[in-house]
């Protein structure tokens, strides 16, 4: 497994993997490495026979009071995992390689970027697109897998390719969940044991406003019903939500390609959560 912690190096590996190898698949990450991460290296083998993955905590992604500075970082336990995973290639940027002094390009959307966490979190989404469009530039993957978990960051990113025609393709890899649930999140370890138990909650919430819907139930009834069951639980919910999966615009119709979206705060850990509604 190679590593690269500038530029320089960075083309030289990647050149030398494609030498090697043919196509590159990118696995972008902010580090913390679970069994979720993992999974999106199978899939990016799968696009790919190189897997290159990038582990950068992002600051221009975090809002004043987020929590930038105790993000998890733990780069020797996540290189292991890479290493024991078969990954290919590792970037390693600090944050002057990917904001060098006098850098003044940022990006701004819109469409799927509007509302929900783009709403909730201002400048979330031009962190993301801005350092996901210099990623792409750094390494020119065939291929970039990103988890459903985030689904409003994954339209995101494919409007962000389609718009400015990278030769990129994105990829989406389903969500990884523990036994009761929970979607895996690198958060998840600063949940209470309270907290934790709770947790799962938001996946059940979901799961009753689908069968809800499908049994006949309006989308409005059935999502009234998962608001006031996860407020019993002492969730500070941000949504529950019935969107087009692609626009994530609200809808009340539970058509193909319809998306339940919810996001809420237990204690200091806010959690987000999705499924497709197919019917």
């Amino acid at each position: 497994m190679r590593i690269a912690r500038t530029g320089t190096a960075l083309i030289e590996a990647v050149a030398d993997a494609r030498r090697a190898h043919g196509g590159v698949a990118l696995v972008p990450t902010m580090g913390a490495l679970h069994a979720g991460h993992l999974a999106l290296l199978e899939v990016a083998r799968s696009a790919a026979p190189c897997v290159a993955v990038s582990i950068f905590v992002n600051p221009a992604q975090f809002g004043p009071n987020e929590d930038f500075a105790r993000y998890p970082r733990e780069e020797e336990a996540d290189l292991e995992k890479l290493r024991r995973a078969g990954c290919n290639l590792v970037w390693l940027p600090s944050v002057a390689e990917m904001y060098p002094p006098g850098d003044a390009t940022l990006i701004d959307m819109a469409g799927p970027a509007l509302g929900w966490e783009g709403a909730l979190r201002p400048g979330h989404f031009r962190g993301v697109a801005t350092v996901v469009a210099k990623l792409f530039g750094q390494v020119r993957p065939d291929a970039a897998v990103f988890g459903e978990k985030d689904w409003q960051q994954l339209q995101v990113i494919s409007r962000l390719v389609r718009d400015l025609h990278l030769s990129v393709r994105v990829v989406g890899a389903a969500i990884v969940r523990e036994p009761d649930g929970l979607a895996m999140s690198s958060r998840n370890r600063f949940l209470t044991q309270s907290e934790r138990a709770d947790a799962s909650s938001l996946y059940a919430a979901l799961l009753g406003v689908r069968n809800a819907i499908a049994a006949g139930t309006s989308p409005h009834n059935a999502l009234l019903a998962g608001r006031a069951r996860l407020a019993e639980l002492a969730f500070a919910l941000d949504y529950l939500a019935l969107v087009d999966g692609e626009t994530l615009i609200e809808t009340d119709l539970a058509s193909t390609g319809a998306r339940l979206i919810a996001a809420g705060r237990l204690g200091s850990v806010r959690l987000l959560d999705n499924i497709a509604v197919q019917f």
